[in-house]
């Protein structure tokens, strides 16, 4: 696997965590607690998401590499 071969069924899960994560945060908890608005609080909330999704990107990213290197050490295993 190669950054190239990176498609959307890679993106999947992430997309799967994220978007429920965003419409039930913002959408119907933080609007109904004593939180509603924008504030520090729903700043971090939404900090805490990017992460996430940075921290998924970033794995991503090593196992592609990692696969890459084991191809070039190992040809025959690649197929």
């Amino acid at each position: 696997m190669t950054r190239r071969d990176l498609g959307l069924r890679h993106f999947a899960p992430l997309a799967g965590f994220v978007l429920p994560t965003v419409l039930i945060g913002y959408g119907v908890v933080i609007p109904r607690s004593c939180i509603a608005g924008w504030n520090e609080l729903t700043v971090g909330f939404g900090a805490t998401i990017l992460g996430a999704c940075i921290t998924y990107v970033a794995g991503l990213r090593v196992a592609a590499r990692r696969t890459r290197r084991r191809e070039a050490r190992c040809p025959a295993s690649a197929a």
